[in-house]
């Protein structure tokens, strides 16, 4: 029986089996080989021949969004609206057959747009270039789910499950779990809060599973088996996405209500060129940046040319964009902005920026 059957029969077990306190060691373990053969799927074939064309596209501007979506959603329209880069497009499947990139300068940030081919149900098997589409799409910093706003939700939850399938976590934050792998010493399993969904004869038959006898299991909070079996594979990529939904202009007013109220959800037109600045406001919040002006003593800031960072990040890390000498050289910084209690305030290394806050920097 190949991975492909055994997958195939796994996941008829797991919905064929009811969900109560009786089966859940039974339906843990089917998870945890489920995870194991998909991971088995994934990795290349040691006899594989010649490598086929990639996708592979050199990462440029401060961040990445990648495009995925059915073939015929309008991603290749999307594109060509919101960058220079023109992308067929037309009324048949598959117009785009290979990886495109285009630029996005919003806020004075240069952002890498991928329109990736149409995924096709069974991408994560191999199906349709699937996999390279889908390797792609784990080195972005934000992934825009292209949806046809007239088909519902089936294809979400068709998109959903597989980038599920391959490692891909959209929109919720890596599980709270400790785990270290030991020489000996056995399982030693610890949590700091109660635990409803995980116990510890269950955390020992999972591990077993990946055959791993020694462990150190700290629960920090009430995680699922699913997510525990995450923790342990260890190669997935939990990123924000943001699902849009295009061709608005073809349904009821009620069903674009119903679907700009969902999570994460945005509802477009590329047809009529609707609500496409809400989308790039809405994307700049998901990738966290932010806008830096720099100012010389005695002059006015430089707002043409501003310095793009993540939020979060720290006058020390301004310093190292501006030079990399710079920090070594740093007596104190003034700044204006949303980030002082008054303008300008004088701060030292670790103090936060905020957007569009503007930097002196005064060296020893």
């Amino acid at each position: 029986m190949g991975i492909l059957e055994k997958i195939a029969e796994i996941e008829r077990e797991i919905s064929r089996t009811q969900k109560n306190k009786a089966t859940e060691y039974h339906l843990g373990l089917l998870k945890a080989k489920l995870a194991k053969y998909r991971a088995q799927l994934l990795e290349p074939s040691k006899t594989a021949g010649a490598k086929g064309e990639g996708f592979d596209v050199m990462k440029s501007g401060d961040a990445r969004v990648a495009l995925i979506g059915f073939p015929s959603v309008g991603k290749s329209t999307f594109l060509s609206l919101m960058t220079s880069t023109a992308s067929e497009a037309a009324s048949y499947e598959f117009t785009t057959l290979t990886c495109i990139p285009g630029v996005i300068e919003y806020h004075g940030a240069n952002i890498q747009l991928l329109d990736l081919p149409g995924i096709i149900e069974g991408a994560a098997q191999g199906k349709g270039r699937g996999r390279q589409v889908i390797a792609v799409a784990r080195t972005a910093d934000v992934v825009i789910m292209m949806l046809d706003a007239t088909k519902g939700d089936v294809q979400r939850a068709l998109l959903e499950k597989e980038l599920e399938s391959v490692g891909i976590r959209l929109n919720v934050s890596k599980p709270n779990i400790y785990f270290k792998p030991k020489k000996g010493g056995g399982l030693s399993y610890n949590s700091t809060v109660p635990l409803t969904q995980c116990s510890e004869k269950l955390v020992q038959l999972i591990l077993h599973e990946y055959k791993i006898f020694n462990a150190e299991v700290l629960f920090r909070e009430d995680s699922t088996p699913d997510e525990f079996i995450d923790v342990i594979v260890g190669n997935r990529v939990y990123m924000p996405c943001l699902y849009v939904y295009n061709k608005v202009d073809q349904i009821s007013i009620e069903e674009v209500d119903r679907l700009a109220h969902r999570p994460h959800s945005v509802v477009i037109s590329c047809g009529m060129k609707l609500n496409l600045d809400y989308l790039l406001e809405t994307l700049w919040e998901y990738l966290a940046l932010i806008c830096l002006y720099t100012k010389k003593r005695g002059e006015r800031p430089d707002f043409s040319d501003a310095i793009i960072m993540r939020r979060g990040a720290s006058v020390e890390h301004a310093c190292h964009r501006i030079h990399r000498t710079l920090a070594s050289q740093f007596k104190y910084a003034l700044v204006w902005g949303t980030s002082t209690k008054f303008d300008p305030q004088r701060v030292g290394l670790t103090h936060i920026m905020e957007h569009e806050d503007v930097i002196q920097v005064v060296k020893k």
